[in-house]
């Protein structure tokens, strides 16, 4: 997919606070793992910026603050979030995963597709097509050995099909390590060999070799791609993919961090003592009793360290930061057996006082001068990461809500054709300037007083039929001059402008001022139901107001959660429509305004209620 260059790169963008934690927690419910390894995937300074490939499919790739390719997905309405190499290095088992003899990676790395053959091993025997799963150089230095991922892509066949001689594609590879995906990053070279805690099971059936055969490694099948890869010059891929990374430090990894049971207790026991130095200690007399799952949920979890050493993590040789976890702190894996255990441990070192009662023991009261407490040095808490990103998110709220609203004038100019020049050069003004409505309502004030057509019985009305200048200017086409008395003040502006020429201005911040000729429409929202589907909210006439139909398609589908498209509208040059999926009049309607749309320029049409 990335085998040749990106083209039509927008500008990257920063992603808000509240789309990052939409964008981490669908992660964390589509992989399974847990929050703390959700915000290493996911991390703080997110970017996202379209892309486009060489067969022109659209997608979107989200970046780390490092300018790394974190995820990406392609296809528009397309949801599926696939991981890059540089995330699967953070997590080797983020993904099942296959592994593939040495002499097929270069292949996999020139555009082909992992065909049968080339498959000596897999982690998971549950994997079905077409789910995500990484590809990785097999290696021989032991059982639970797996190579860094080194691509990605999708299950083209059932498992069952998967036997010796069997030909034709295991994998439909989507991303690999050194294509341009990846070159967008820092690059470098994989990280090193690790051991898994769960080992994988070789495909069965059949004379199945491994990657130490020889017979594999040089096996033209093993690395046959797709047609249009099997005539390309790939003399140059085996030098570039470089060392095996089997020479890298090995680490012992674990599909969740673990700490032993004395480490966890002695954290959970840190967590109590931050929550009452920093909280608990304030607390009136009257919010105890606190019964123990509050207490626990509410000033115990909380108060855990944000930043944990990472003790699970076993060296052979070097250092290995690529995969840091949040290990599992709770009772569950502390050296206690329940939370009433923690609780008496704690009462009988003097921290708090509890009392064991049914259904559930109850805190009495914590000693905020017990040695521990006053001895204890307070660190950063998941609270603290949680308050400090909260009041970041209100922050980017308030900054988005003091959006400067764009200055929007009408204007009009005096036409010829229509007869609205002689009214201006007979009367003393500028024919070729444009006017403001206020500017105009003193023009007409000036004339009418000037020649006394202010009606003597009712003062909001113009005796129009009075002056033959005025009466020339805003009698409409077929209608008589002599049924034509007075007017309302109001009204006669209004026949003036209709036979004006329309021009309109638009200033907004960091924008270049747009002056243009013709009437400014309203942007439209509204509902639009098919008959046997789903209702759909459309946005068109937007384009004046600086906003690209691409980035509101794409903020609206994750403000919304739902499928988003760009068509056409009817006509020459009518403009783009963008179609969110179901009723979402508020949320497009708060996106313009959130752009500085003034009010009074967007048109909702509601459907009326069934009765």
């Amino acid at each position: 997919m990335f085998k040749k260059s990106l083209f039509n790169l927008k500008t990257s963008a920063p992603l808000r606070s509240s789309d990052r934690r939409k964008l981490k927690q669908r992660i964390i419910e589509a992989h399974g793992v847990s929050p703390e390894i959700g915000d290493i995937l996911v991390p703080e300074g997110l970017m996202s910026q379209k892309i486009s490939t060489y067969t022109n499919e659209r997608g979107v790739a989200y970046f780390s603050p490092d300018g790394d390719p974190l995820w990406f997905s392609i296809g528009k309405g397309e949801d599926d979030l696939i991981p890059t190499v540089y995330t699967l290095w953070k997590k080797y088992d983020l993904l099942p995963c296959i592994s593939s003899p040495a002499a097929v990676i270069p292949f996999l790395i020139g555009g082909a597709d992992l065909m049968i053959p080339g498959v000596v091993q897999i982690s998971s025997q549950t994997v079905v097509p077409p789910q995500l799963i990484a590809i990785t150089q097999h290696t021989n230095t032991s059982p639970t050995a797996r190579g860094p991922p080194l691509a990605v892509g999708r299950l083209a066949v059932d498992l069952s099909m998967m036997r010796a001689g069997r030909k034709g594609k295991a994998v439909h590879v989507l991303h690999t390590w050194k294509d341009h995906m990846f070159d967008l990053g820092r690059k470098g070279d994989p990280p090193g060999i690790v051991e898994m805690e769960v080992v994988g099971e070789a495909i069965e059936g059949g004379d199945l070799k491994t990657a130490a055969d020889p017979a594999v490694e040089d096996s033209p099948d093993a690395h046959a791609g797709e047609g249009d890869d099997k005539n390309a010059d790939r003399s140059d891929l085996q030098p570039n993919v470089g060392s095996p990374p089997s020479a890298a430090p090995k680490t012992r990894v674990q599909p969740e961090a673990q700490l032993s049971k004395e480490e966890v207790s002695d954290l959970l026991r840190a967590a109590v003592l931050q929550a009452i130095e920093s909280t608990v200690k304030s607390l009136s007399p009257s919010s105890f009793p606190i019964p123990a799952g509050t207490f626990y949920s509410s000033y115990i979890l909380p108060f855990r360290p944000a930043y944990v050493r990472q003790a699970q993590l076993e060296t052979v040789s070097g250092n290995d930061e690529n995969s840091p976890t949040y290990p599992a702190i709770d009772i569950k894996h502390s050296s206690y057996k329940s939370l009433a255990a923690f609780l008496k441990d704690l009462d009988k070192r003097g921290i708090l006082t509890m009392k064991d009662m049914k259904p559930e023991p109850l805190v009495l009261k914590v000693s905020a001068s017990h040695s521990e407490v006053a001895s204890h040095k307070l660190y950063t808490s998941l609270r603290d990461v949680q308050l400090k990103e909260e009041k970041r998110e209100k922050r980017e709220e308030e900054e988005r809500s003091r959006v400067k609203e764009m200055e929007v004038r009408e204007l009009w100019k005096p036409h010829a054709p229509s007869g609205s020049v002689r009214f201006f050069s007979e009367g003393g003004f500028n024919t070729s300037a444009l006017y403001t409505h206020a500017e105009l309502k003193a023009m007409v004030i000036k004339h009418i007083t000037a020649r006394q057509l202010i009606n003597v019985h009712d003062q909001s009305f113009v005796n129009v039929n009075q002056d033959d200048l005025l009466l020339g200017t805003v009698a409409r086409k077929n209608e008589s001059h002599e049924s034509l008395e007075f007017l309302k003040r109001e009204e006669v502006i209004q026949r003036l402008s209709e036979n004006m020429q329309s021009w309109y201005e638009i200033r907004a911040t960091d924008k270049e001022p747009v002056l243009k000729k013709g009437q400014l429409k309203p942007i439209s929202v509204g509902i639009k139901a098919s008959k046997g589907r789903r209702a759909s909210t459309f946005i068109h006439n937007f384009e004046p107001f600086f906003i690209e139909a691409e980035m509101m398609a794409e903020e609206l589908r994750r403000t919304c959660a739902g499928s988003t498209s760009v068509s056409p509208m009817p006509g020459k040059g009518a403009g783009l429509k963008v179609l969110v999926q179901g009723k979402q009049i508020k949320a497009a309607t708060e996106f313009l305004l959130s752009r500085g749309v003034p009010k009074k320029w967007i048109e909702v049409t509601e459907p009326p209620e069934k009765k």
